[in-house]
């Protein structure tokens, strides 16, 4: 019997150890990958309006004590965000139906930096997944895939990031950046179990695509996607883990992001 009463003392002295959420918090280290908004952050070329952040109060109140507070303005899709489902899909997930489960979790980085530098409408290859599953493990059910086309350090240049400094419909022609094949798209979700697939570019399609296939098949299997991912250069290819929480927009069909990385091991 004392020998019982030690291992359950013993086993519970283990778990008191091991739940305390506030100490691990405070030794990790987190990776913004996320770009400031600003009135230099880019959107959409179409976009009619940009981020505005307008100052309603900032200084000494007649009670001698120092107050500020703004307003903002942006569309839902630019800077460093989040594409809902319903974006592309209609009656799929909006913004603040997302399940957290879908914004959270372990990642890998698919490093293509190599060929889209060079190719500045490369898209993405199903070969590119396979190489990285041959070089480390097949990729593990319900991951987040991050790809790192090296474009992350153009931002936020319009010319070197979109491919074009042109503005309006006049831009869209002139679109020349990488993204995801469609058919890249397709066998992941067919042949892996993802919850979710981001980039450092304007677009989960490359810039030259027309109907934005990528877009379709992504979130019409209720996958957010993430865009204008910064930093992804200063992350490993596993071993991460991402909290990826947008703004809860209601109904809506993006919203600024705030995503941030951590190192498992």
């Amino acid at each position: 019997m004392k020998i019982f009463i030690f291992l359950f003392v013993a086993g519970l002295t283990a778990c008191a150890q091991t739940i305390n959420p506030a100490a691990s918090f405070n030794t990790i280290k987190w990776i913004d990958l996320t770009h400031s908004y600003d009135r230099s952050t880019l959107y959409w070329p179409n976009n009619s309006k940009g981020f505005e952040h307008t100052t309603e109060a900032a200084g000494k109140t007649a009670s001698g004590y120092y107050y500020s507070s703004y307003s903002i303005c942006t569309p839902e899709h630019g800077g460093t965000h989040l594409d809902a489902p319903i974006h592309f899909a209609e009656n799929k997930l909006t913004i603040d139906q997302i399940p957290l489960s879908s914004l959270t979790g372990n990642a890998i980085v698919l490093d293509v930096s190599k060929q889209a530098l060079s190719n500045r409408d490369y898209q993405i290859s199903i070969d590119d997944i396979k190489n990285w599953e041959k070089d480390n493990t097949t990729i593990p059910d319900d991951t987040i895939i991050l790809f790192r086309t090296g474009y992350g350090q153009f931002y936020p240049n319009r010319e070197k990031y979109f491919g074009t400094s042109k503005t309006g419909q006049a831009a869209i022609p002139e679109l020349h950046f990488p993204g995801i094949s469609p058919e890249t798209t397709e066998w992941l979700l067919k042949n892996r179990t993802i919850k979710a697939m981001g980039l450092d570019t304007p677009s989960l399609d490359y810039g030259q695509s027309k109907v934005f296939k990528t877009h379709q098949l992504l979130l019409g299997s209720n996958k957010p996607g993430f865009e204008n991912l910064a930093h992804l250069d200063k992350l490993p290819l596993k071993g991460i883990y991402i909290i990826a929480l947008p703004m809860k927009i209601a109904n809506g069909s993006g919203a600024p992001l705030r995503i941030i990385a951590t190192l498992t091991h």
